[in-house]
């Protein structure tokens, strides 16, 4: 087993672009003639991920796993509320708080991270991972990083 894989113990949950959902949510931007009080209407630099638990169970975090291979950063929000593929947007009052933000630097090969609030953020995702099967993600893409540059997961260890 290399030394960078997980241990056996260990549950790596990548964060998957949705693709389909992305874009049905792009295209009810464009749609929409009015939005409604307090409704996040998708960007151009955000898109949707998910990931999916094999089954709801108690999980502790571990650490993030993010790896972006080029400079610039990114903000993963979760959201409180199952994101549904009807067009239905989250609320700006369901995003979860607080955001994981992570960056890269033009001169450096290492990510940097709020740690703080990853780690919160993480913690939040351990108990959410016990009543769900999928968990919905906001990643916002910004100084010059897109989804191609970004690889990203959550790590728990089994309770």
């Amino acid at each position: 087993m290399a030394e960078d894989e997980p241990k056996p113990t260990q549950l790596d949950m990548p964060l998957v672009l949705d693709e389909d959902l992305t874009k049905q949510t792009r295209l009810r931007l464009e749609s929409l003639k009015q939005r409604q009080d307090g409704e996040k209407l998708l960007q151009p630099a955000e898109s949707v991920y998910r990931t999916d638990f094999i089954q709801q169970q108690r999980l502790r975090f571990e650490r993030w796993d993010v790896v972006l291979d080029k400079p610039g950063k990114v903000t993963i929000t979760g959201t409180s509320q199952i994101w549904t593929p009807d067009l239905t947007n989250p609320m700006t009052r369901q995003l979860l708080d607080p955001a994981a933000i992570f960056w890269r630097k033009e001169d450096s090969e290492a990510v940097d991270w709020n740690e703080a609030d990853a780690l919160e953020f993480g913690e939040r995702l351990s108990e959410l991972a016990k009543i769900r099967r999928v968990m919905y993600f906001l990643i916002t893409f910004s100084e010059g990083v897109k989804p191609a540059n970004l690889k990203a997961s959550v790590v728990f260890s089994r309770l």
